[in-house]
């Protein structure tokens, strides 16, 4: 049985990082484990821009950010298991994997870090009726094609969904000399940043048709036809507002799944919110010494803030390994208030906090002038102003250990509400 200090699961943008950062805090026999053939994952196929403009501070695309921790790995001893499956984990940190070169193995680990990433919601999540002809495509799967094996996915293009993986396909097809009909959103709102509204469908003048929702798909062997209706606030249809669209291709762009499956297996605590493992203030899971960041802890909307929490777990566990004991004490629980959809972390170790605690949540409604309140009981214990809030858009704000300290566990929940302000 092979024994490491560190075992990272995923090598995508977060387990990259998280092994970099804890090989620089002095752990030394560490391995990163794959499932691809190659490092960097999702970020192989995003080949546009806009990556990096937080944390390296210039704007990169998705394979150059991955390239930026690759290089930085390259000067560490860090091992590397690529086209690597992980079966199974449990809560003594033993890790069961297969492989075509590894073959079936156990690893055992003083500690994890969990950075599966997540996964696209498919067909089936929303429920479209209709035939099952070629031509559907989940947007990141059309993504691959393009960007990574240089296929065509279509001619003619509906987007149900108004994730940012679709607003960018909808500029990408165009690109390569598709035409995109409509991105289609149920909701009042784009579900993708407001930059990606504005530069892939705006400057192409694709057509954005928000409370609207695909309700049947024609076609035997390729797509040929799919409907699309208006839906009322519940997301009902509305009898009578049909409205056919001719093409050959649907891409779906209807939200992403944390991959926790192995946290599951393993008996982590998880939170129906996020749907990804309960965390503490330095990304600790409910297993001492398994940490989880990244997507599979929350869906991100920046890569940048995937970083700067996979930093955080990478020196966590280093810290956990090399005998930094997490002082024991009171424990304050966050919970999301009004029009707050989750917070992570979810739990704040007071002892065990020795600076500005991030916390980080998404809105559940457009907000213009506006607030962030932090409440415990009847008592506001901070509030930050904000000129507009979006539930695509993640929050962050900063709780200071001066206000920490402060507090009691007995006092109740903290909670974290937004608010409309006048003017």
């Amino acid at each position: 049985m092979k024994k490491y200090q560190l075992v990272v699961i995923g090598g995508g943008p977060a387990g990259l990082a998280a092994a970099v950062t804890a090989w620089n805090a002095g752990l030394r026999r560490v391995l990163i484990i794959e499932r691809g053939s190659r490092l960097g994952g999702i970020l192989n196929q995003c080949i546009h821009n806009g990556f990096g403009l937080h944390y390296f501070k210039e704007e990169l695309t998705g394979p150059e950010y991955a390239l930026r921790f690759i290089k930085m790995l390259e000067d560490t001893g860090v091992e590397v298991m690529t086209d690597t499956m992980v079966l199974d984990l449990d809560k003594d940190k033993k890790i069961y994997v297969s492989g075509m070169e590894t073959g079936y193995q156990c690893i055992e680990a003083e500690s994890i870090v969990l950075a599966m990433g997540c996964r696209e919601r498919a067909r089936g999540a929303v429920g479209i009726p209709g035939d099952r002809p070629s031509g559907v495509f989940t947007a990141g799967t059309a993504q691959q094609y393009m960007n990574l094996m240089g296929k065509s996915v279509g001619k003619k293009v509906v987007i149900r969904g108004t994730g940012d993986i679709g607003l960018i396909m909808a500029r990408r097809i165009t690109l390569e000399g598709g035409q995109v009909l409509a991105c289609i959103g149920a909701s009042d709102h784009a579900d993708g940043l407001t930059r990606n509204v504005v530069q892939c469908l705006e400057d192409y003048d694709i057509p954005l048709l928000l409370r609207h929702t695909v309700t049947e798909v024609r076609g035997k062997e390729r797509l040929e036809q799919v409907v699309v209706m208006e839906v009322d606030e519940k997301r009902n249809t509305i009898p009578g507002t049909e409205k056919v669209f001719d093409c050959d291709t649907l891409l779906l762009s209807i939200g992403l799944i944390p991959e926790n499956e192995l946290s599951r297996q393993a008996g982590i605590d998880m939170d129906r919110r996020t749907n990804g493992a309960v965390v503490y203030e330095n990304m600790e899971t409910s297993i001492p010494g398994v940490f989880a960041c990244g997507n599979v802890v929350q869906v991100h909307d920046l890569v940048d803030y995937v970083t700067g929490e996979s930093i955080r777990a990478g020196k966590a566990a280093a810290e956990y390994v090399l005998g930094a004991a997490v002082e024991e004490g009171e424990v304050l629980s966050l919970a999301n208030g009004d029009k707050v959809g989750y917070t992570v972390p979810m739990k704040i170790r007071k002892a065990n906090v020795k600076g500005n605690v991030e916390v980080f949540f998404r809105v559940k409604k457009v907000f213009g002038k506006s607030a962030i309140v932090v409440t415990q009981g009847d008592k506001q214990i901070a509030r930050y102003k904000r000129s507009y809030m979006l539930p695509s858009e993640m929050e962050k704000i900063i709780l200071p250990k001066k206000i920490l300290d402060n507090l009691s566990a007995a006092a109740g929940e903290i909670r974290v509400s937004a608010v409309e302000e006048e003017g």
